[in-house]
């Protein structure tokens, strides 16, 4: 006849460290079972011992103490599960659950026999998917171990989950939010989820021709025979598998084959599309699956290690926003996916889309535009690239920035709609390729700027008060104060004031600037140069971007171990020397000249949130700091630089007589700056802003080694000011 003895035990709430049980579960935890009859027992038996061993196996699960755990149970047990075997039964459990953290409350300890016990008690799961969800009213067994000479647990995987016996599998069904869309700023679609792959699935053991099977998938993957075999082979014959993606055409090729031979179960998989990979590809960037790095991150957010996520441009920047949060649905399924039992479930947080500052038509313009010419020659036979940037000057929105060459982001997809044999000779073509396609030179290229330094030079001299707005000077074609230095123009241009100078492009007028500042204070030209926005980041963010050098007298002695000498400053003032900005730096600084000295935060996404509800985040303008120049010296630098496009002494002006702007006029500066490496041809700016009087706009554009600002460089911001204020066609 058997006796049991109940006993209730008052058991706390045990966290991770510490916790404390809320009065409900108190009053849970005194909830009382009848006294059968009292039994002698010796100390060690006795059913505090029993409690103290499963409070201690609990308490070690709750701290991942897995070695810890398998020390309390029973050696039958431990003789029926290796260790390895029980530590991959609590990692996979973790995994599938996305476990952050366990708690225990324990109910009541009841005695089976003199060498049983039950132990009765709730778990707390906190994952990164489910978030918390209970587990009430389980049971372990404990039993007298002789060996132990203790209460051990008899454990088996019940102890994970009752129901996880009999080859039974913790499932985690991933609800991942498909990827949000990325939209211009008139709502047309950029990138979208549209693409599409077939996942390929076979149970092992209802293959009918099992190495035809094997050929085909391994031809259809692109993977060696046995590594899909050894994938396959590692799980249970009767378990339904998933053998890898294929391409939606090659599932239109070979998907009856596949059925045929393999019995093959198909699914469908969005993945993702640049609609058209012409469109401001660096801007964008490209999706792709995480690396060795980011997989703990990734897993630890509740992804798949298959999960896509940014790997550059907008696409790494927001990708957090852009991919959401999944959710899911943790099961218990037999082996053939018979669903036992549903634990919990989750909904997903859903991802978010963005709308950007960039109009794709205008965005496609000016990269055309700057695509022809280089198919017409223009740009000259050594120059690797160019860059073109739009910014509204009194917002900071970036309305089109175009770097050249340019490549199909959708090659870097993990499923490229072109296949993966064609997107991998691309990847190849665009790495080796010298003028590098994938560098975003708006950003990243550092130049000296040349001429159009010019403007920063006659703010520095005026706002200083080295010069006032009367002082000229009388541009010969020579300056000689350290060396020999030339015009551009042998015949020079006679006395100029500083607005002069700058319309006519003066280098001897700009020489004896740089001198003056100098003697003045060796940090004043440098100083006014960060306080337009250069030698810094403009806080862009979105993008990889360079700070660039503006050189001073420390700066040159830590660098080079050198002194300075005004013959530095004389460089700088003509935008050469120890000197690189980026043309980003440069537009900047130039919609400031219009808009009155504010320096704007560089935005290119203008809102995220979900399609058609109160978005999350609007973008508001921001200005990072106002360079505080008088106004009188804004606007003599601004007369100078209306004429350079107006007046028949401007450096440019035959580039825009018969242009329509002429109404609205353009105020810019031309540059030629000389690349430092030897035979190398200049590199030509032009920077403006337009409309003259009430400025909208600002455009920078920057042709790497191929001539002159005013030959190359200003015709581009013409056609582009021509198309965004006329809608005119590409010329």
């Amino acid at each position: 006849m058997a006796y049991f003895v109940a006993v209730a035990f008052l058991l706390l709430m045990v966290v991770s460290g510490a916790g404390c049980v809320p009065a409900a579960a108190q009053e849970q935890q005194q909830i009382q079972l009848p006294t059968l009859a009292q039994l002698p027992t010796t100390p060690e038996h006795n059913l505090e011992a029993a409690e103290r061993v499963s409070r201690l196996f609990l308490e070690a699960w709750s701290n991942a103490d897995f070695p810890r755990m398998y020390e309390l149970i029973s050696f039958a047990s431990q003789e029926a599960t290796p260790y390895e075997t029980f530590l991959a039964a609590y990692e996979n459990a973790r995994d599938e659950m996305t476990l952050l953290d366990v708690t225990y409350q324990g109910n009541t300890l009841l005695r089976e026999r003199d060498d049983i016990a039950v132990f009765n008690y709730n778990v707390a799961f906190s994952t990164q998917i489910l978030g918390q969800f209970n587990d009430l009213n389980r049971s372990m067994q404990l039993v007298v171990d002789e060996r132990a000479g203790d209460w051990r647990v008899a454990w088996t995987s019940a102890d994970i989950f009752p129901e996880l016996v009999g080859g039974a599998r913790l499932r985690l069904e991933r609800i991942i939010p498909s990827r949000a869309n990325i939209y211009d700023q008139n709502g047309r679609t950029l990138a979208d989820m549209n693409g599409r792959v077939v996942i390929v699935s076979v149970i092992r053991q209802e293959i009918p021709q099992y190495e035809a099977c094997m050929n085909t998938v391994s031809d259809a993957l692109g993977q060696p025979v046995a590594d899909v075999q050894e994938r396959l082979e590692a799980r249970p014959a009767d378990w339904l598998m998933e053998l890898g993606i294929i391409e939606a055409q090659t599932y239109t090729e070979i998907g009856d084959t596949l059925i045929t031979l393999c019995d093959a179960q198909f699914r469908n998989r969005p993945v993702r599309r640049y609609v058209s990979g012409s469109i401001a590809p660096h801007i964008l960037g490209y999706v792709g699956y995480p690396d060795e790095v980011d997989l703990p991150e990734i897993q630890a957010a509740g992804f798949a290690q298959d999960s896509i996520l940014g790997r550059s441009g907008l696409e790494l920047s927001w990708d957090e926003t852009l991919r959401g949060h999944p959710g899911g649905r943790l099961t218990i399924t037999t082996p053939g996916g018979d669903v036992l039992r549903l634990i919990a479930e989750g909904d997903p947080q859903p991802s978010e889309s963005l709308w950007l500052t960039i109009d794709a038509d205008f965005q496609l313009a000016v990269q055309q535009i700057i695509a022809n010419t280089y198919s017409s020659g223009r740009a000259g036979g050594q120059s690797n690239g160019a860059s073109a940037v739009v910014m509204n000057v009194h917002t900071g929105e970036i309305l089109a920035m175009v770097s050249y060459p340019t490549f199909d982001n959708n090659a870097y997809t993990t499923y490229p709609s072109m296949g993966r044999e064609e997107a991998n000779n691309l990847i190849e073509q665009f790495q080796a390729d010298p003028h590098r396609p994938e560098l975003n030179r708006p950003t990243q290229g550092l130049y000296p700027l040349g001429s159009a330094m010019k403007v920063v030079s006659s703010i520095a001299v005026l706002d200083s008060g080295v010069y006032d707005l009367d002082t000229t000077y009388n541009c010969t074609a020579i300056w000689n104060r350290d060396i020999p230095r030339f015009d551009w123009t042998p015949a020079g241009h006679g006395v100029n004031n500083t607005a002069g100078a700058i319309t006519r492009s003066c280098n001897p007028f700009f020489y004896e600037v740089g001198y003056q500042l100098d003697q003045r204070d060796p940090w004043l030209l440098p100083s006014y140069a960060r306080r337009m926005g250069l030698d810094e980041v403009t806080g862009l963010g979105d993008l990889p971007e360079e700070g660039g050098v503006i050189g001073d007298p420390d700066w040159l002695e830590t660098t080079y171990g050198a002194a300075w000498t005004y013959s530095e400053a004389v460089n700088m003032s003509i935008g050469q020397g120890y000197i690189g900005v980026t043309p980003l730096q440069v537009v900047r600084l130039y919609a400031a000249i219009a808009n009155g000295g504010d320096l704007y935060r560089p935005r290119l996404v203008a809102q995220a949130g979900l399609l058609g509800e109160t978005p999350s985040y609007i973008a508001t303008p921001e200005v990072m700091s106002n360079a505080d120049i008088r106004f009188d010296v804004l606007q003599e630098v601004r007369d100078g630089m209306c004429a350079v496009t107006s007046t028949d002494p401007g450096t440019a002006e035959y580039q825009f007589t018969n242009s329509p702007l002429q109404v609205l006029g353009v105020c810019g500066k031309t540059g030629t700056a000389q690349d430092p490496r030897p035979a190398a041809t200049s590199h030509a700016w032009f920077a403006a802003y337009a409309p003259r009087d009430e400025p909208e706009i600002a455009v920078v554009v920057m042709v790497e080694n191929s001539g002159e600002g005013s030959g190359v460089a200003a015709p581009i911001v013409r056609d582009i000011m021509e198309v965004y204020f006329f809608g005119e066609d590409v010329p």
